[in-house]
């Protein structure tokens, strides 16, 4: 098994362009700690080789919690699984919750990787998302945090309405100047039932332009190319020795448990989800119930997320692994819907591994959607 995802369903307010599952009532905030230990217990022989590598505070807002409160998570892992010594431990966290003495705190505890979601060093940009923090905060929390963390991520949006090219290397650049090892940075997305997609349609902010993102996008692998970052992962940069290895077990197709609402597990054959609601969640853990959904994928299905995992990422998709874990039908499917692309000069085949172009980088999720496999023969 590779690691464990601990969802945390807060946060203090709602992001325009969020989708994730999370409350902005901290009330049952407590009583929902417990059944997430709870779940942590009822769990734990789930999968045979429990062996976790890392475990990571996802959310919602997981820097909402105290020291304390994510120190008993951390115990509850360690009581009920075996754990290796030194996993990557991380904490998503918002810079307005990152007080000098919120950082101190945190870096005596055994969290030793930090995310920060910065999206933006522009007030504009920050007030148009609708974010909790402002510039001075994000800037002041890098400051403190980079004197006790060495492993920090920063997270950054790009595509963002009225954000110029220019903006855009000025927000890569301040990232930069703090010298954290590690980027995520995700173009904005409008997702349905979100106030940006509201917004959108009554013509209160500007829709996001493709173009503009895709550009952006050049000059951010770009600039952290010059920067020697490592772009790994489609939307993932890092110095060497610095990926994260809690998603990048999820790209590799490892085994994972999702503990809390709207968490996700997997297994290698398996999906799984919670329930995405707090009340439901804390009911049927207190009577010992998981309130779970199982999937079990086709061979289709896995094929599928190899192809869709796999081009995002610097490993690609091996041909090799294609023929033996899902036949020979598979990989001449796949080399027969890869030509056009390789065609373009979007795709090309080295050592029997497929991989994306610099070109076709950018477009890496929709051309594996054109790779998928729709039925079984």
């Amino acid at each position: 098994m590779s690691g464990i995802y601990i969802h945390i369903p807060f946060c203090k307010q709602a992001c325009y362009y969020c989708n994730f599952y999370f409350s902005t009532s901290l009330k049952k905030k407590d009583e929902l700690l417990n059944c997430l230990v709870k779940e942590i217990e009822l769990r734990k022989n789930e999968i045979e080789i429990n062996v976790i590598e890392t475990i990571y505070f996802g959310g919602g807002t997981p820097s909402i919690l105290s020291t304390s409160e994510i120190q008993k998570l951390i115990d509850a892992v360690y009581n009920n699984f075996k754990v290796i010594d030194n996993p990557e431990i991380t904490l998503e966290a918002n810079p307005d919750d990152l007080s000098e003495e919120k950082i101190i705190e945190l870096s005596k505890s055994p969290i030793n990787r930090l995310s920060i979601g910065i999206q933006s060093f522009f007030e504009y940009d920050l007030k148009l998302m609708n974010r909790a923090h402002n510039s001075s905060e994000a800037k002041k929390c890098l400051e403190i945090a980079t004197q006790y963390f060495n492993n920090i991520s920063v997270d950054l949006i790009y595509g963002i309405p009225d954000c110029t090219n220019e903006q855009w290397r000025e927000n890569i650049q301040t990232a930069l100047s703090f010298g954290v090892p590690h980027i995520s940075s995700y173009a904005l997305t409008v997702e349905p039932e979100t106030a940006l997609e509201s917004f959108i349609r009554k013509g209160i902010i500007k829709n996001v332009d493709d173009d503009k993102a895709e550009e952006q996008f050049v000059i951010l692998t770009e600039e952290l190319n010059k920067a020697g970052f490592i772009h790994y992962e489609l939307s993932n940069f890092g110095k060497e020795g610095f990926f994260s290895k809690n998603n990048s077990s999820y790209w590799l197709g490892k085994s994972y448990l999702g503990i809390g609402p709207a968490a996700h597990s997997f297994d290698g054959e398996q999906r799984s989800w919670n329930v995405q609601n707090n009340a439901i969640y804390i009911k049927k853990i207190n009577q010992n119930e998981l309130p779970i959904q199982r999937e079990t994928l086709s061979i289709t299905d896995r094929y599928n997320e190899y192809v869709m995992t796999g081009l995002r990422t610097i490993w690609g998709v091996s041909l090799i692994k294609i023929k033996n874990d899902f036949g020979e039908n598979y990989a001449k499917y796949l080399k027969m819907q890869s030509k056009k692309f390789i065609e373009k000069e979007l795709l090309y085949i080295e050592n029997d591994i497929l991989k994306t172009t610099k070109k076709g980088k950018f477009l890496s999720d929709g051309i594996a959607s054109d790779l998928f496999k729709l039925n079984l023969n």
